[in-house]
């Protein structure tokens, strides 16, 4: 029986970049994934880079092309005639770049010399002896190659098992008719009528794709608000710039019966209003929202605690209730962002190597990759009065950048919030063009504490949308220069 100083369960981000760190510490280290490709072999990278951020990117970056070919181009003074998308072909694209993601996981595995085991992993009981005995199933249809052994050992065990997309009650995913982010990804042809129930990230993607390639996009959306979570004049720009684009979002609705027919999906709702609704769609995505999933692992066993919501217990250092038990990612509190794992994937090998890394979750940025795309860090103007905290704030339309004029896409605004007497950066919000880029300034300011006037006196370079954020910065002051 192989034994190991720290064994990983769950190839995502989380789980695989624990497992390269921990290596780079110097322990001896294992992954177990179960993840398969079209061929059976193995995919690391979990739910992320096989049915999530990546793929999802991806068709967001196809259909934007195509979107601009039919709308934006003229402006550029480029003729298009005949354009059309080959669905199939963008899919194949797609594909492809899932697995250049998974490939580079798995050399970064033999380079980093990380034992891959291409199964699922479990606990085959409580801890004997210093150590924790994990049971490796290997994949049907792995074709597994790694050495036979269906059993190791191991000092610390890291639980990287990530989480599963919820499912109405009564409307099972069959991936067919009614999806998740997993069927949407994979949607052959582009649906004349398409509902999305849950405009939140994935559900606004994901509609934003098909809308782009043509298909009539209905959200329905359970909240009274619009992306809640959001900075309110941040999520009211992007609505209305939503709506004008043709996406049809429904607000405070009330999802009764779904039936699915044989070739489209019929629902009853009721509207904020209380009327009564019903529409048939040829496809639906369902985004309600993620479960952790501890699906096969035999926690119990090992005495590992689960919440009511079947979340792992663990501190604020990601520990278990068991000792040398550790969790990260979607399968504990927090975020389920992919980027919050990978976080605490590094933190925890550098735990067990004896460091103490901070995670500050208040400087976790989250993104939404439509168009214009939005992105933020820290606290909202809402949760700030709600706080009672004194503030200012400053915003800077793109309309006024230079380089956003240049490159034909002004909607959208950054906007600063910095404590009223420290001038401390306590939230940074965006919508508009690539501001998933720009958002990492906001969270460097933050996470050094910087105020306002710090990023006011940094040289920008001219002409950036980066502008946009140092402008922003000025406002907070009242002292822009170019609006």
């Amino acid at each position: 029986m192989d034994r190991f100083d720290v064994v990983v369960i769950g190839g995502g981000p989380g789980g695989y970049v624990a497992a390269i760190r921990a290596a780079q510490l110097g322990f001896k280290v294992a992954c177990i994934d179960e993840w398969k490709n079209v061929k059976g072999g193995p995919a690391p990278g979990g739910t992320c880079t096989n049915v999530g951020c990546i793929p999802s990117k991806a068709l967001l970056q196809s259909s934007e092309h195509y979107d601009h070919a039919l709308h934006h181009f003229a402006d550029h003074g480029i003729t298009v005639k005949g354009a059309s998308m080959d669905v199939a072909k963008m899919l194949a694209r797609k594909d492809t770049v899932v697995k250049q993601n998974n490939d580079g996981i798995l050399y970064l595995f033999k380079k980093n010399k990380v034992t891959f085991f291409h199964g699922r992993g479990s606990f085959a009981g409580a801890v004997k002896e210093g150590v924790y005995e994990i049971k490796v199933d290997p994949s049907p249809g792995s074709g597994q190659t790694e050495p036979a052994a269906t059993s190791i050992t191991a000092k610390h065990v890291i639980i990287a098992t990530g989480s599963n997309a919820r499912a109405l009650p009564g409307a099972a995913f069959d991936e067919k008719l009614i999806l998740s982010n997993d069927g949407a990804l994979r949607i052959g042809d582009v649906p004349k009528k398409l509902g999305v129930i849950g405009a939140g990230v994935i559900g606004l993607e994901m509609g934003s794709v098909w809308r782009r390639l043509g298909a009539d996009v209905t959200v329905l959306e359970g909240l009274p608000t619009f992306l809640g979570a959001v900075d309110e004049q941040i999520a009211k720009e992007a609505a209305k710039l939503f709506k004008k684009q043709g996406l049809n979002i429904s607000l405070g609705v009330k999802v009764g019966a779904i039936k699915a027919g044989k070739s489209d999906v019929t629902i009853e709702y009721a509207t904020a209003e209380g009327k009564a609704e019903t529409v048939t769609f040829d496809k639906l995505i369902v985004s309600i929202g993620r479960v952790p999933n501890t699906i096969g692992l035999n926690a119990d066993a090992a005495g590992v605690k689960l919440d009511e919501r079947g979340f792992i217990i663990v501190d604020g250092d990601c520990k278990t209730s068991q000792p040398n038990v550790w969790a990260v990612g979607d399968v504990v509190r927090g975020p389920m962002l992919a980027h919050k794992a990978e976080e605490e994937g590094v933190a925890v090998a550098e735990r067990i190597a004896g460091q103490h890394p901070h995670i500050d979750f208040n400087c976790i940025p989250w993104v939404i990759y439509t168009s214009p795309e939005i992105a933020w860090v820290g606290k909202t103007e809402q949760q700030l009065k709600a706080e009672g905290v004194a503030y200012k704030s400053g915003s800077f339309p793109f309309m006024a950048n230079g380089r956003a004029r240049a490159l034909g896409n002004t909607d959208g605004m950054v906007k600063i919030l910095a404590d009223a007497k420290t001038d401390k950066v306590l939230g940074m919000h965006a919508v508009g063009p690539v501001v998933s880029e720009l958002i990492a300034e906001g969270v460097m300011a933050m996470e050094f504490g910087a105020s306002s006037e710090d990023i006011a006196r940094i040289c920008h370079a001219h002409p950036t949308l980066s502008e946009a954020t140092k402008e922003a910065a000025l406002a907070v002051d009242k002292r822009t220069l170019n609006f």
